[in-house]
């Protein structure tokens, strides 16, 4: 069974519209921060799902706020975290295909449930592109503090 890590700063209909559609999915679903009754500000909430994430204790990861920007920011900093920020269903699948994303944000401003249910199918329908995996290995060694192979411009 798939486990999915989710959190978000406050607890919305958004939030809950999109975990109950993960459970209906058959999804495991382990809330973090004010989606089980614990404050917390966004960027605890964002590394909660990132470590969880890294660890491997969850398979993916969904983080929520206001604009999605902060908990991005904030899960991005997790070593071995891809977070991506995505606004729609395109998005989404380009994330999972191009960029190995393991964990999607939305924004709880400007995503509506129905939108939120389409980029979740998206998400979990995407699969990395075996093309891309180069690219994303130099991402992994930036994790681990090389440089991936990157090749400077001779600026």
């Amino acid at each position: 069974m798939v486990r999915v890590a989710i959190g978000s700063d406050e607890k919305t209909r958004v939030t809950e519209v999109v975990t109950e559609y993960l459970q209906n999915k058959g999804i495991e679903v382990e809330p973090h921060g004010p989606l089980t009754g614990q404050p917390m500000d966004w960027a605890d909430v964002a590394r909660a799902v990132g470590e969880r994430v890294a660890s491997g204790a969850a398979d993916q990861g969904v983080l929520f706020c206001w604009t999605g920007t902060g908990t991005s920011i904030a899960a991005n900093k997790v070593p071995g975290i891809r977070a991506a920020l995505c606004n729609d269903a395109e998005t989404a699948r380009g994330a999972r295909k191009w960029n190995d994303a393991n964990v999607l944000v939305m924004s709880l401003r400007s995503t509506p449930e129905a939108v939120a249910r389409e980029i979740c199918d998206a998400w979990l329908e995407g699969k990395p592109d075996p093309a891309e995996l180069p690219v994303i290995d130099k991402v992994r060694t930036m994790d681990e503090g090389g440089r991936g192979g990157i090749v400077e411009s001779g600026r």
